[in-house]
């Protein structure tokens, strides 16, 4: 039998207690069903057998203390809310427990936002994570050592698991039930909870509104150029011209500030005017295409889907309910 056990950091978001636990419980239900017997041992547990979730209104009262698991399987942290500093050093005492049974041979998986406690441990130093995409640019200042994957929906290195966003932590939770059960278990639980087990990325849902977190005030002039002509082609060269920057100064300097390139950045401002056209009007994809910028359509296909996941039209069909009516 696997031994699970999953969090109660404080401030941690009670679905992403509960679901897991309710999904994991529930392997177990219909392996009893069929004549076999349980898979996992399945425990809460946190530094007190007390703990207040979403801002006090609920209270999680765990199976156990983590001092008093020598040995788990497989740990399982639940996504955080409120100011992240503050609520990793309220649980900053579930650290040196997590690296320690890491080094003892247990598996840890991160739900959402669960990702800031798991890096705080620094067993992700230089390897991937994800995370929710709205934390992503948080994550990336905080944790700068780690290799963000803002697009995915899962990861899995070295016995260390993470998830996206949101409910999305439901496919991080099949994944593992198909690895440590099989297939067709994992199939089943998706049918019955309903999650699309073939979900692996969180691009269709990302909504990109730059990143102006930092103290460059010519690169941030430099965004704001950008994004205030989304219907020019800029190149490199001219906005290092208008900036009176060479282009490997400001190419060095955009990086390190947005995390993207001069160029990735052009293209996701450009192809999020996309999306909101394609959300909200009954414009064609042409001409969607040629009031962002692009004139070849195989160059805007290709660059829609590499950042959304899914074609112009897939995604208008997706989102669009003008196209349904």
């Amino acid at each position: 039998m696997k031994h699970i056990t999953i969090l109660v950091p404080q401030g941690a978001i009670l679905g992403s207690i509960e679901g897991p636990r309710q999904v994991l419980t529930e392997v177990n239900k219909m392996l009893k069903s069929m004549g076999k017997a349980a898979l996992f041992q399945v425990q809460l547990a946190g530094l007190a057998k007390e703990v207040p979730a979403a801002g006090g209104l609920y209270t999680v009262f765990t199976d156990t203390l983590i001092k008093n698991i020598s040995k788990t399987d497989l740990i399982i942290i639940p996504a955080l809310d409120g100011d992240m500093v503050q609520t990793l050093e309220i649980n900053r005492d579930f650290v040196p427990w997590i690296v320690n049974q890491y080094k003892l041979g247990a598996e840890v998986g991160s739900l959402c936002v669960g990702a800031f406690l798991l890096a705080s441990t620094g067993l992700i130093d230089g390897r991937k994570c994800a995370t929710h995409w709205m934390a992503a640019n948080h994550f990336r200042k905080m944790f700068p050592a780690v290799n963000l994957v803002e697009d995915c929906i899962i990861t899995d290195e070295h016995g260390i698991y993470s998830s996206g966003g949101a409910f999305s932590y439901l496919n991080l939770i099949l994944y593992l039930i198909e690895k440590f059960a099989g297939r067709d278990i994992a199939v089943f639980m998706s049918k019955a909870f309903q999650i699309d087990i073939e979900r692996r990325s969180q691009s269709p849902f990302v909504i990109f509104n730059g990143q102006k977190d930092h103290e460059d005030d010519l690169i941030k002039k430099a965004q704001e150029f950008i994004e205030n002509n989304v219907q020019e082609r800029i190149t490199v060269d001219q906005l290092a011209d208008n900036l009176a920057l060479s282009r490997r100064n400001l190419e060095r300097r955009f990086k390190k500030a947005t995390a993207n390139t001069v160029v990735e950045y052009m293209q996701r401002v450009k192809i999020e005017a996309a999306k909101m056209s394609l959300e909200s009007s009954r414009e064609n994809v042409n001409e969607v295409m040629y009031n962002v910028g692009y004139s070849d359509p195989k160059a805007f296909r290709d660059t829609f889907k590499k950042i959304t996941g899914l074609s112009p039209m897939q995604y208008r069909s997706k989102y669009n309910r003008k196209v349904l009516v």
